[in-house]
């Protein structure tokens, strides 16, 4: 939603103030501009993103639009699953998770927390280290040096469609010049004509630029940003994962284990002490 306001908010700033100044909507419409400079910037993202690359920033750009995923509620879900987890194995010993492990979706546990099911992501980083500690053959140290090398394979591979999107933004405003240049070209070449008409001709050729600046900086550029931000999120749910369950193999009992987790949470996000401790320990219905 906030991205919508923020389009619009661009939109009306940029034309309603160019309207207000005297200036005719009319003679911004250049779709010849619009078509070298669109044209150019999918060519060289073709060009300079393999497949795998190209792929990756497709199936992120819904997201742009999407509103915020991993929200408080969600994380108070996602402390209150693993504490539940975890009581449950201190209470009848690790071997206990194993059909919660290898099966989630047919788990009484995971069916408490719908929006932590729904996560495939989440549900797969929790099962995989529950696992192996079910195994037990990996101490707290190689443990937390996998979850580590997890983290930012995820965060790296988050990346790339941010990468992406912010080249492609960077490059707007050259297209623009090119497509100005390609004007001034044809003006130049039109030299014969009224000064009139060539005024026109000049003004058509300076949409390009304007057209590249407003792409790149005004659109491309705040979409990049805003897939960074929710790469961020999603890093910092597996992050908060981790602590919970190294906390948890360091000996720690659940309800302290569940609060390192709480501390590494953004601000925005974190519930209080109390909060948690009334959200993991009222009774779930089964």
């Amino acid at each position: 939603m906030l991205v919508i306001v923020g389009i619009l908010v661009v939109v009306g700033s940029v034309f309603g103030g160019f309207v207000l100044a005297g200036g005719h909507l009319v003679a911004l419409y250049q779709p010849v501009e619009l078509l070298m400079i669109a044209g150019a910037a999918i060519g060289a993202f073709l060009l300079g993103n393999t497949h795998k690359a190209q792929k990756a920033t497709l199936k992120a750009l819904p997201k742009i639009l999407q509103g915020p995923k991993y929200t408080k509620a969600m994380y108070m879900d996602l402390m209150s699953l693993l504490y539940e987890l975890l009581v449950k194995v201190r209470k009848e010993g690790m071997m206990s998770i194993e059909d919660d492990v290898d099966q989630p979706g047919e788990s009484p546990v995971f069916a408490n927390y719908p929006s932590i099911l729904a996560n495939h992501e989440v549900v797969e980083f929790i099962t995989d280290y529950l696992r192996l500690m079910v195994s037990g053959n990996l101490n707290a140290f190689e443990l937390e040096n996998l979850m580590d090398n997890e983290i930012e394979t995820h965060h790296h591979e988050g990346e790339i469609p941010v990468h992406c999107i912010t080249k492609l933004g960077d490059s707007m405003p050259a297209f623009g010049i090119v497509a100005a240049v390609m004007g001034v070209i044809h003006t130049m070449a039109s030299v014969g004509l009224p000064p009139s008409e060539l005024g026109i001709l000049v003004a058509q050729a300076l949409v390009g630029t304007f057209l590249g600046i407003l792409l790149g900086y005004g659109f491309v550029g705040p979409c990049a940003a805003v897939l960074e931000q929710k790469l961020n999120d999603s890093t910092k749910m597996l992050q908060c994962i981790r602590v919970t369950l190294l906390a948890s193999i360091n000996g720690y009992t659940p309800a302290l284990a569940v609060e390192f987790g709480r501390k590494v949470l953004y601000t925005t996000e974190r519930p209080s002490f109390t909060e948690l401790d009334e959200h993991v320990r009222q009774p779930r219905t089964k």
